[in-house]
């Protein structure tokens, strides 16, 4: 029997499975000492059950514990935490009666919202300086534990900091504030414990922003910035950026007039000009080639529904807010946000055996999802977008040989563009539909089609969709930064919520496994991104033009436009203008046209042709039969360079 004055005990379990036993009211870092006094010491932040939370965190029976020091991968982020106070700390000693909202870390550094604040960009520099200043100052970061009713005294003066702990006092009898000098802020933490920890720091842009992310209210000032640990990779993330700005998408995508946003159609709803859709329409005809090689059947589903369509399906309870519905007459309609449901009501309409299947069916589909405006940005985010989706419905026993075809699909759509990518399979999250058996099977036949290839892949436990596991691809652009792909997922809720059935062997009806798929992912987004993965410069085959032809002089005009004639399989443009060669050659090259046949005297008089690439390369007397066979190859063969010339 324990003594009287004894600690009641709980158990913690660390990464390496084992469990640790402390009192159960120890914090994190309690746990960090029991472990080791130099872990102890070290420790900024933890983890519990995936989380991260401050070290004065109480931990909890049967909490999956982690220790987070300065050499661990979430360390970037607590130090971001704090930048982000600092930052709030030099606005409110430059600027008066400004008012806080949040401070969060990203995945690239931090930001913090303010309300009343008057600022431009070119006072960001002198931020930067304080927040320096700040630094040297190296202000010990202490947290206070308040109650409810002692933090609405001291946050009288704070409107957006009273809304989220009137949301607190919901959940909580106490909350925690963070303060480092004259400064502090309501906050969960966690944060370094010095302001002399955080490293090396640049300010980066203002931006608009709604408070809470909803247009309904009070427009913000956003100020963004980074943090890392030294300046070298300060450096490297900023030459990161650059180059990412010199390729962004919006700005290429009006100097190659391939597509435009406009004020007059509505936010977030794309309008592809004829250069865009060229590039969109080889991008279609490379995904029917490969479903149609794989037996799949095109349909076509319209762009709005009755909404008892989206509750049978179970879409509305979860995508109402993003969908937008109207009334007509006595119904209700909204715009598709997916084109399941229609699949899944296609193939209700009809009696299927097992020798039927599986299923295929396939469709460019356009769906409209209400984004909120403050986050619409390009092609990146719209509100009307195009998914080059696949439904198929299949048997148990179908699933392994159809997941396998999908994946040589997905994988040659990848290795098509020389893009590096990644796979994870997830796993069966906490809130899902069907049995035990079935998710066991599922995940264990997507496996064995991974292990099967010898293909390298993480699994991410509970990152399932509620309705089955799924395989996730994710690929890197040509400067290293990551993108979700294409998705295989296996749904074992759509069956059952459209009552799908088949006739088996045994002469029973039985329940498919319906599986949806995606190689480009959306149409828009894949776009955007090849458009900043080649800066411009698409392959020959996606190229809007090919081919330009430079006469030296309009006296070699109507050579010019015989060998275009020649190249009449190919997107190709003569340049009649009354310019330069030197000036044609560098709108050309600014066009990012991959190819320029340049046709002088000399060439008209042998009957062949000058050829430069984008690479600044030219050849001379070519012959214009060699040159076209070339181009073919070139684009048969989807090259991802012009290599006539290389």
């Amino acid at each position: 029997m324990s003594e009287p004055d004894s600690q009641e005990q709980i158990a913690v379990v660390l990464p390496d499975g084992s469990e640790l036993a402390v009192d159960a009211d120890a914090t994190v870092e309690d746990c960090a000492y029991e472990i080791g006094p130099g872990l102890g010491s070290d420790t900024v932040a933890g983890k519990l059950d995936g989380d991260l939370v401050a070290k004065e965190q109480p931990v909890y029976d049967g909490a999956e514990l982690e220790i987070v020091t300065d050499g661990s991968e979430e360390y970037l982020e607590v130090m971001r935490h704090s930048a982000s106070h600092c930052l709030a700390q030099a606005v409110c000693r430059h600027y008066d009666d400004v008012d806080l909202a949040i401070g969060p870390p990203t995945d690239e550094g931090f930001y913090y919202d303010f309300d009343n604040l008057d600022i431009d960009e070119e006072e960001l520099s002198e931020l930067e300086r304080e927040m320096e200043e700040i630094i040297a100052e190296d202000y010990e970061i202490e947290r206070e534990d308040l109650s409810i009713d002692d933090a609405r005294e001291r946050l009288a003066d704070e409107p957006y900091k009273l809304e989220l702990l009137e949301e607190f006092a919901e959940e909580t009898d106490t909350v925690s504030f963070y303060s480092q000098g004259e400064w502090e802020d309501l906050c969960a933490g966690p944060h370094v414990d010095s302001t002399g920890e955080i490293g090396a720091i640049e300010l980066l842009e203002i931006a608009g922003a709604y408070w809470r992310g909803d247009e309904e209210n009070t427009m913000q000032t956003r100020i963004y910035g980074t943090a890392f640990e030294d300046e070298s990779d300060l450096e490297e993330f900023l030459e990161r950026k650059q180059e990412a700005e010199k390729r962004d998408h919006r700005r290429i995508g009006n100097e190659m007039d391939l597509f435009s946003i406009q004020d007059v159609t509505g936010p977030g709803l794309p309008l592809y000009h004829p250069p865009g859709k060229t590039v969109l329409k080889e991008l279609e005809d490379f995904v029917a080639d490969l479903n149609d090689d794989a037996g799949y059947d095109y349909v076509e589903t319209p762009h709005v529904f009755k909404t008892d369509l989206w509750h049978r399906s179970g879409h509305y309870e979860n995508y109402a807010d993003d969908m937008f519905i109207f009334d007509v007459g006595d119904d209700e309609f909204g715009l598709k946000p997916m084109n399941c449901p229609g699949h899944a009501a296609i193939f209700q309409d009809h009696s299927w055996s097992y020798r039927d299947l599986p299923i295929r069916y396939a469709e460019n589909g356009k769906v409209y999802r209400k984004e909120q405006r403050g986050e619409l940005s390009g092609l990146s985010r719209v509100w009307a977008f195009t998914i080059d989706d696949g439904h198929l419905f299949v048997s148990p026993d179908q699933i392994e040989s159809e997941v396998e075809e999908i994946m040589d699909m997905i994988v040659e759509v990848l290795e098509t563009f020389d893009l590096e990518y990644e796979m994870a399979l997830a796993t069966r999250p906490e809130k899902s539909v069907g049995s035990d058996e079935i998710w066991e099977k599922a995940e264990s036949q997507l496996e064995s089609v991974l292990e099967a290839r010898d293909l390298d892949y993480e699994v991410e436990a509970g990152d399932g969709a509620f309705y089955g596991p799924k395989i996730d691809f994710a690929f890197e652009d040509a400067i290293g930064r990551d993108w979700d792909g294409p998705t295989v997922q296996l749904d074992f809720n759509m069956p059952e919520r459209f009552d799908l059935n088949y006739v088996g062997e045994d002469n029973e009806e039985h329940r498919p496994v319906m599986i949806h798929r995606a190689l480009y992912g959306s149409y828009e987004r894949f776009f955007m991104m090849l458009i900043e993965h080649y800066e411009g410069r698409f392959p020959l085959w996606l190229a809007p033009e090919q081919v330009r032809v430079l006469p030296i002089s309009d006296d070699n005009l109507g050579y010019a436009q015989q060998v275009a004639n020649e190249f009449d399989d190919f997107r190709v443009e003569v340049d009649g203008r009354d310019s330069t060669l030197e000036r044609k050659i560098r709108a050309a090259h600014d066009d990012r046209v991959p190819y320029q046949i340049i046709v002088g005297d000399n060439e008209e008089e042998a009957g062949n042709i000058s050829v430069r690439d984008r690479f600044e390369d030219q050849e001379y007397d070519v012959e214009i039969d060699e040159f076209r066979g070339h181009l073919e190859v070139e684009r048969d063969e989807q090259r991802t360079e012009p290599d006539f010339l290389q």
